[in-house]
């Protein structure tokens, strides 16, 4: 079987193994490729992989030897499963890798909001605290999270996560869900518009549909406390960041943590990166070593899983 990955690198730039790939045929591994690499590099494969590289229509009707494609992520867009399946193509993604890891990030982010630990270590390696007249100095507000409220929107594993850790800081917890309050069980069910006006906090954690574009924009931001914290690690088109930009430079919110943007790597212009109390990482909350490693393992054993004529997630 020939098998060609074709942007390795974000997912392995080194400190794991491809071995577990290429024991199953013939593997090519590209870093990188760019969209008028794709057909040439994918000929006369019979199984490729990809993480942020698109397999669309065109693509897929120019690779007639193409039997499968494992998108190296748990969203799938970036195929067009309903060419691949009509050209018999079977796709598989990897689900819930990264669910502990993107949980830490929400935390991650709410606690640099609150704490800002790594902008005090930065100022004491420069030798700020030696030179303070006091045993001590802040720069931010120090906000206790203890007794305030975080809202989730989708309470999938990711949500769920974030709410168990919420609570282990003391936070009251809630969701806007499909599932019952009975479900729910001790977080508490609550519409968008309570949620978004009543939350201290809202982490957003629901996938990117026509109906979730721009879930938050300029009207959910107006309900949204004045001392309220948005974060997302979702997906980057929840948000109108004009809007964001805009709520955070206004002082109408207080702050927002983002590990994606709706353009990534985002352009040189785009609001969010010099707004007001906007602290963005660079969609780093899946990559954790250890998540990777499941990544991986999980992406070997699907298309193992193929070769062995069996189903297993299949999209």
């Amino acid at each position: 079987m020939k098998i060609v990955i074709l942007d390795g690198y974000t997912v392995n730039p080194g400190d794991l193994s491809w071995d577990a790939i290429k024991e199953l045929g013939d593997v090519t591994v590209y870093d990188r490729t760019a969209p008028w690499e794709t057909v040439a590099r994918c000929a006369g494969a019979d199984a490729v992989l990809t993480n942020k590289v698109v397999l669309g229509e065109k693509e897929i009707s120019l690779l007639p030897e193409l039997k499968y494609v494992g998108v190296l992520a748990t969203g799938y867009n970036v195929v067009d499963i309903e060419a691949a399946h009509k050209a018999g193509i079977t796709v598989t993604n990897i689900p819930a890798y990264s669910t502990d890891s993107v949980a830490q990030t929400v935390m991650a982010l709410l606690l640099t909001i609150t704490n800002h630990a790594e902008y005090y270590a930065c100022e004491n390696r420069e030798g700020r605290w030696s030179r303070n007249p006091d045993f001590t100095y802040w720069d931010y507000p120090l906000i206790e999270l203890a007794g305030k409220r975080l809202g989730v929107v989708g309470y999938g594993n990711i949500g769920r996560a974030v709410c168990r850790m919420a609570a282990a800081l003391g936070m009251r917890v809630a969701a806007y869900s499909s599932k019952t309050s009975e479900e729910l069980r001790e977080v508490e069910k609550m519409d968008l518009d309570r949620l978004f006006s009543e939350c201290d906090v809202v982490s957003l954690h629901c996938p990117l549909t026509p109906e979730t574009h721009h879930l938050v924009d300029s009207h959910r931001l107006d309900q949204m406390k004045k001392s309220a914290i948005l974060i997302n690690t979702g997906r980057g088109p929840l948000v109108d960041e004009e809007a964001l930009a805009l709520a955070l430079n206004e002082e109408k919110i207080y702050a927002a943590g983002l590990d994606v943007l709706s353009s990534e790597p985002p352009s040189h212009d785009n609001p969010l990166l010099k707004a007001r109390n906007c602290y963005i990482t660079p969609h780093i909350g899946w990559a954790s070593f250890e998540a990777r490693q499941r990544l991986m393992s999980i992406a070997a054993e699907n298309l193992r899983a193929f070769i062995e004529g069996e189903s297993r997630n299949r999209v």
